[in-house]
């Protein structure tokens, strides 16, 4: 989803930053002449093109990259606005920004404060925050539509277990992501190929992530 939302706006770009992501899955499809991963966890890096660093500090020249991708990170960063002018610092004049954060305050859970966010957004946030920060938005829409009630079923069980559980909550180096079984996967992958070829289109109305392209005029 991701791909078929943010792609158009890579272009033909030779210098790109990924923040966060520490070339996991979620960017394989992105591709640059340069390319530069950045994530302050230095375990999932691979030098000479992995960067230990933080998102608040970026070890970059101003206007060093034509792409910068944030995905599912700028929910990690306190203050948030110092995390969005270092991304846009880093964008040359005509730069681009893709990005993800997570959707609905409504739905924190355990699983947020174990991933150390500090927030979730809704879209109309998501695009005041990059406007705020300097930022043109081109596109903004939700993801994961299909399997949104299941989304919203999981987090009232999360709510519930934990209100009665009474335990303190803190962040983890690694969190545990749900297993399912082989049936469930091919019904959750299926309705997330309808989202991609819906968003192919036209954007989704909720979801549980938002997926965010800029620019910096």
């Amino acid at each position: 989803m991701l791909q078929r939302v943010l792609a158009p706006y890579v272009g033909d770009a030779r210098r790109l930053l990924d923040v966060g992501s520490a070339d996991g899955p979620s960017v394989g499809w992105l591709t640059a002449a340069h390319k530069v991963s950045l994530d302050l966890d230095p375990r999932g890096l691979r030098p000479p093109a992995g960067v230990c660093g933080s998102l608040l500090a970026l070890p970059f020249a101003d206007a060093s990259f034509e792409v910068v991708s944030a995905f599912d990170v700028i929910e990690h960063c306190e203050p948030e606005g110092d995390a969005l002018r270092e991304l846009h610092r880093v964008l040359e004049p005509g730069g681009r920004l893709l990005a993800s954060v997570p959707s609905y305050q409504w739905a924190w859970s355990d699983h947020d404060v174990a991933n150390g966010h500090h927030r979730r957004y809704t879209r109309p946030r998501a695009v005041e925050a990059l406007t705020d920060a300097g930022f043109e938005v081109r596109r903004a829409t939700y993801g994961f539509a299909g399997v949104f009630p299941l989304f919203v079923a999981e987090r009232a069980v999360r709510a519930t277990r934990h209100r009665f559980a009474r335990r303190t909550l803190r962040p983890s180096d690694v969190v545990d992501v749900p297993q399912v079984g082989p049936g469930v996967e091919r019904m959750l992958l299926g309705l997330c190929r309808l989202d991609e070829r819906v968003l192919a289109r036209r954007d989704l109305p909720f979801g549980s992530s938002v997926f965010l392209a800029a620019v910096k005029p």
